[in-house]
């Protein structure tokens, strides 16, 4: 079973630079993402597993925690080192930090 990150927690980690799968559906993530997040749909993240790192943390996030969790579920147990952010976007909205509008999962 995965691990649940906090909002603290994630944000920090968000900070170094670490990497974000959002699993939300696309249009979802146009709406509003955190900064530098890479999109894959959780129908696509079995065929998206290789590109997931095995040697560092991967911090998985949707909208509330509910998509994240399974998906991050999943990754853990093929070896990916998953964390399911808690409250997922709408709670780091929420706190104000700093949310990216499009499809490019480099938006500004």
């Amino acid at each position: 079973m995965a691990r649940e990150a906090r909002q603290e927690t994630f944000a920090a980690a968000w900070a170094d630079g670490d990497l974000v799968v959002d699993v939300r559906e696309s249009d979802e993530y146009a709406a509003g993402h955190v900064p530098g997040a890479r999109p894959m749909p959780l129908r696509t993240v079995p065929a998206g597993r290789g590109e997931l790192p095995t040697d560092r943390p991967v911090y998985v996030i949707c909208a509330s925690g509910n998509r994240s969790r399974a998906a991050a579920d999943w990754m853990t147990s093929r070896g990916i080192d998953a964390w399911s952010v808690a409250g997922g976007t709408l709670a780091w909205a929420g706190s104000g930090r700093p949310v990216a509008v499009g499809r490019d999962e480099h938006a500004a």
